[in-house]
């Protein structure tokens, strides 16, 4: 009859076989915890230092935000649309979680979906009786929403089909809000990347500051 050779072995010889085995898988265990914990210390708290205290050293204004801070107090971000009310003012894009950030989401409708083409057609006759504008006139990112529901930039043509509506209600020339809007059209990102793009929290405050300059 075979037998293995632990059970062959005496009872004397088989103690300290088991000691020794005992403690080989004890010992393989501190390398593994020792990797975890250095990997855990290296990347889960000294790059994170590291990675924020170098944004905030180079990028002061991009690591608060892209705050927008007139008279001491916070205004909004340059990176987030929120709703302007008056006609004195320029009008972002629509935004699926209503302009607040901690529900930023699109529709997540598909093109077809018969609530959106409704929703858009509204959108539109809106859009042209805001600004006196022939239906076809309007430009497709005054009535549709973006991935995130908070983009704050529109294209030049949505911008400068505002601009009369802005001049009457303000009282100044369509010139004078026409070549601000041309001030704050930025070009593709390093010439290469996307189309021309207006911020609008920027370009609305702007407006503010023209007002309050003597």
């Amino acid at each position: 009859m075979n037998r293995s050779l632990a059970t062959s072995l005496p009872r004397a010889a088989r103690a300290p076989a088991t000691r020794a085995a005992t403690l080989q898988q004890h010992g393989s265990w501190r390398p593994a915890l020792m990797l975890g914990l250095v990997s855990l210390l290296l990347l889960g708290l000294a790059y994170a230092l590291a990675a924020t205290s170098a944004s905030r050293l180079l990028f002061p204004a991009q690591a608060d935000g892209s705050l927008l801070i007139r008279d001491g107090q916070v205004r909004g971000s340059q990176l987030i649309a929120q709703p302007f009310t008056g006609d004195g003012y320029f009008q972002a894009r629509p935004s699926a979680a209503n302009y607040d950030p901690m529900a930023a989401a699109g529709s997540n409708l598909a093109r077809t979906n018969p609530a959106l083409q409704e929703r858009v057609q509204a959108s539109i006759a809106a859009v042209a009786l805001r600004e006196g504008v022939a239906i076809a006139q309007v430009p497709s990112d005054l009535v549709t929403q973006s991935g995130a529901g908070m983009d704050p930039e529109l294209s030049p043509a949505a911008a400068q089909l505002q601009v009369a509506r802005v001049a009457r209600s303000r009282g100044w020339p369509a010139e004078r809000v026409a070549a601000l809007v041309q001030a704050h059209t930025q070009g593709p990102q390093w010439g290469v990347f996307g189309q021309p793009r207006v911020n609008v929290m920027t370009l609305n405050l702007a407006l503010d500051d023209l007002k309050a300059a003597p």
